[in-house]
């Protein structure tokens, strides 16, 4: 036998080795998944909205108010959404029966831009196509009051509207397919 008389035992061999007689190398690669990254900074968590007048109730408004800013940070392309907590209606808190409909606030991303109602379901409030290092947001509000004093959106209390805001960055996995080792190198085709 090879180990003679001995009892043969098997020994570790390491993945890398380094036979030689002066010097010799051996390469340890090193890597790091960097994931999409994002940050979203808001510059108040809360809103005060502008309450109605008794003119404005009387015939119907719609009054504007300046939403948070937000600071934006992404190591690749972006999305911001936004939409509302509440399925439905706003929360309320009063001694009345108000109920006010989400769609009653509107949202813009610019003073001068179009204001559309907000929903449940996430909606593209902006987005960037490549990294950034603090990109400037601001949201716009209008809210919708109707006219009468007798609407239950009109209703003496407190109206609350939980806002979301979502930024994401999706992650894209590329995977390379070697061909070759599936057999169908062409190279390698019989014919």
């Amino acid at each position: 036998t090879p180990c003679g008389l001995r009892p043969c035992t098997a020994t570790s061999q390491a993945n890398a080795q380094c036979p030689g007689h002066n010097s010799c190398n051996t390469t340890n690669t090193a890597s790091v998944v960097v994931n999409a990254l994002v940050k979203l900074g808001m510059g108040t968590s809360a809103t005060t909205l502008t309450s109605p007048t008794v003119a404005q109730v009387e015939i119907g408004a719609t009054i504007a108010d300046a939403g948070p800013t937000f600071t934006i940070k992404a190591n690749r392309s972006w999305t911001l959404n936004i939409r509302s907590a509440n399925a439905t209606s706003w929360s309320y808190a009063g001694s009345f029966a108000g109920v006010k409909p989400i769609g009653d606030l509107t949202w813009s991303n610019a003073v001068a831009g179009s204001y559309v109602a907000i929903t449940a379901s996430d909606a593209l409030f902006t987005s960037g196509g490549a990294a950034t290092a603090g990109t400037a947001a601001q949201v716009f509000f209008k809210t919708l009051y109707p006219a009468g004093f007798t609407n239950a959106a009109n209703e003496p209390g407190t109206y609350s509207l939980s806002v979301v805001f979502t930024l994401t960055a999706p992650s894209r996995l590329y995977v390379r397919e070697d061909r070759a080792a599936q057999g169908c190198d062409p190279r390698s085709r019989r014919d």
